[in-house]
């Protein structure tokens, strides 16, 4: 059997990073994915909020460099669980348990959106972490977006 999640979206909020009561880190936090069709006779396409969870040192790393509207890809696995609330209710919670975070874009490459996160592209996973980048923007990612299309050759492409 294979439960297995991958997303890309945006942030709708900064990370909430707390504490179990046995010390452990997690951090909870919305990812806004586009659909991939708009409905109706709009152009603007709907979006699905998904609950990501993320524990331990992830939870830490993702808690001080996130920020609400960054573009995150996002590897996980779906957990369904379900609690009864105040009014005696059963609640069921539908979330994405991630082992693997990247952070697609670097703060300064959130457009004019002010963030607090580090100037690093990082991805950090359930097996440790690391850490790319430094240096000039330039450096960090040689395929910044700037509009223009790429021109590649026939005889470059490896098929």
């Amino acid at each position: 059997m294979l439960n297995r999640v991958i997303l890309i979206g945006r942030l709708t909020r900064d990370p909430e990073l707390r504490y179990t009561p046995a010390g452990v880190a997690v951090t909870q936090f919305t990812l806004a994915v586009d659909r991939p069709f708009t409905s109706g006779g709009s152009k603007e396409r709907e979006a699905d909020f998904i609950n990501i969870v993320t524990w331990r040192q992830l939870a830490e790393t993702c808690a001080n460099y996130l920020r609400k509207g960054r573009l995150t890809a996002v590897e996980g696995r779906i957990q369904v669980r379900n609690y009864d609330n105040n009014e005696g209710k059963r609640v069921y919670v539908t979330e994405v348990i991630a082992d693997n975070v990247r952070f697609l874009e670097s703060s300064n490459g959130a457009g004019n959106r002010e963030d607090g996160g580090s100037n690093a592209n990082a991805s950090y996973g359930s097996g440790g972490s690391g850490n790319r980048g430094g240096g000039s923007r330039e450096q960090q990612d040689p395929f910044i977006d700037d509009g223009k299309p790429i021109d590649i050759s026939d005889d470059d492409l490896p098929f």
